[in-house]
């Protein structure tokens, strides 16, 4: 299966945006969870973006993987941190974790800027 990870992050939003209009105090508090949960403190935010990616993987959630992983590049994590995690997952996941973390590295390769020629 390949994925334009672009296209797809982009698809989620008018479902987001219903979820956000339609259930306001929920979506609010997810987002407060992530913002706590995300903070910088004895871990920094791209380290909690990797942990999110590998738990991704873990529980196969495709959308999860294109957020996660978005998430990481901005915080400046390198295509060789994302494949130790991606060991991490599949060590914790298995079989399943395997085919996932192939999704991470396609989407990677997608979103991430390209190196200057």
């Amino acid at each position: 299966m390949h994925i334009n990870w672009s296209e797809f992050l982009a698809g989620l939003s008018p479902g987001l945006k219903e979820l956000r209009g339609g259930a306001p105090e929920v979506m609010q508090g997810f987002s407060a969870i992530a913002k706590a949960a995300l903070k910088p403190a004895a871990l920094d935010t791209k380290t909690k973006e990797l942990i999110a990616l590998a738990i991704s993987v873990a529980v196969r959630c495709e959308d999860c993987i294109g957020f996660h992983v978005k998430g990481a590049i901005e915080k400046g994590a390198t295509r060789e941190e994302v494949l130790e995690t991606l060991g991490m997952a599949i060590y914790m996941g298995a079989g399943p974790s395997v085919m996932y973390a192939g999704h991470v590295m396609e989407a990677f390769d997608q979103l991430a800027p390209k190196p200057a020629a």
